[in-house]
């Protein structure tokens, strides 16, 4: 059953349960009950509201029922993540399977992820593109690990264009030739996959994560809703998000998810372009909502379709098989119209 996300931002209110039906109240005296959700239908609570208040039956019920609650901070982008803890049954033998996954087995696994994202990288890009030519190119390169840095090198084509490029042929004498009217003459030329160079000419756009212009709020936005679902997949089957495969931040509590989450980000690259190009220029209900839409988008799963939300259960009980040894495959969501 795919499960319900609320956002709660446009007033505050009060959350309560009663018969494990998830109730909301405004905070003004006699003001009655503005909804009732039963709690085994809700997969994410998204609070955007600084007023919000809630009862310590309601956190607790919607934990047991495997919800998960994302808290947003004064600048409407999510700071915090309350997960279910130890739902899963064999809890501790997929703690200790985890843990013993040799170093092999997990750059073999990110190698698997990282061509996944540059391949979804390059199915928002169009078909006449040089840049997707390049990204699905540096894909097949993925080595063991991802030495090269594929990754890396993957990003800074992509970004450059994402909301619209071109490449400027050699000139001929093994300088780059701007296009007139490139943004940046002095761009360092990439190799293109005829062997030649040219430049990517962006748009002026900066993918920065700290940032707070629109594109970038909508975007780390989007990744945070998306890596809530991750999360919240990773502890329904006994693992622990913290240990990673590549992210080993020692004060990120999410490394694991974050592994996962990189081949679904292009998910939120491509409806934050839509929505640069429908006119949104901020982060607001328009934006929430289509972000928030994302958990039910239809993704690809091997030779299935199905809800994001749901397909990346079935992703991570892949990953399970893997560390389990049972598998060398990982099953991950690709877009469903790539």
């Amino acid at each position: 059953m795919i499960k319900r996300t609320l956002e709660i931002s446009q007033e505050s209110v009060h959350l309560a349960v009663q018969l494990d039906q998830l109730k909301l109240y405004r905070h003004e005296p006699d003001s009655g009950c503005l909804a009732s959700v039963p709690c085994e239908d809700i997969g994410l609570v998204v609070v955007d509201n600084q007023a919000t208040t809630y009862s310590h039956a309601a956190l607790a019920r919607l934990i047991d029922f495997g919800a998960a609650v994302l808290v947003c901070g004064r600048n409407h982008l999510p700071t915090g993540l309350l997960l279910p803890f130890a739902t899963h049954t064999e809890v501790v033998p997929r703690i200790h399977e985890q843990i013993a996954v040799s170093k092999p087995v997990r750059k073999q696994l990110w190698s698997q992820i990282v061509a996944a994202k540059v391949r979804a990288q390059a199915a928002n890009l169009t078909n006449d593109s040089p840049a997707k030519r390049r990204l699905l190119a540096l894909a097949r390169d993925v080595k063991s690990g991802d030495p090269t840095n594929v990754e890396a090198q993957a990003a800074k084509i992509y970004w450059s264009a994402w909301l619209g490029s071109s490449f400027s042929p050699n000139g001929g004498n093994g300088t780059c030739s701007a296009r007139r009217g490139s943004p940046d003459p002095a761009a360092p030329c990439l190799p293109l996959p005829d062997g030649g160079e040219g430049r990517v000419e962006g748009v002026g756009f900066h993918r920065d994560p700290d940032g707070t212009d629109a594109l970038n709020a909508m975007l780390n936005y989007g990744y945070a809703v998306l890596r809530a679902a991750v999360g919240r997949a990773l502890v329904s089957a006994g693992l622990l998000p913290a240990l990673g495969l590549k992210h080993s931040n020692r004060s990120n509590a999410f490394c694991l998810a974050d592994d996962l989450l990189e081949p679904v980000r292009p998910l939120v690259d491509r409806a934050v372009r839509d929505l640069h190009r429908q006119g949104v220029t901020e982060l607001n209900k328009t934006a929430k909502t289509q972000l928030l839409g994302l958990l039910t988008a239809t993704v690809r799963l091997d030779d299935e379709t199905g809800p994001l939300m749901v397909v990346l259960h079935r992703t991570v009980a892949s990953l399970v098989r893997c560390f389990e040894g049972q598998e060398k495959r990982l099953l991950l969501p690709e877009m469903a119209d790539a």
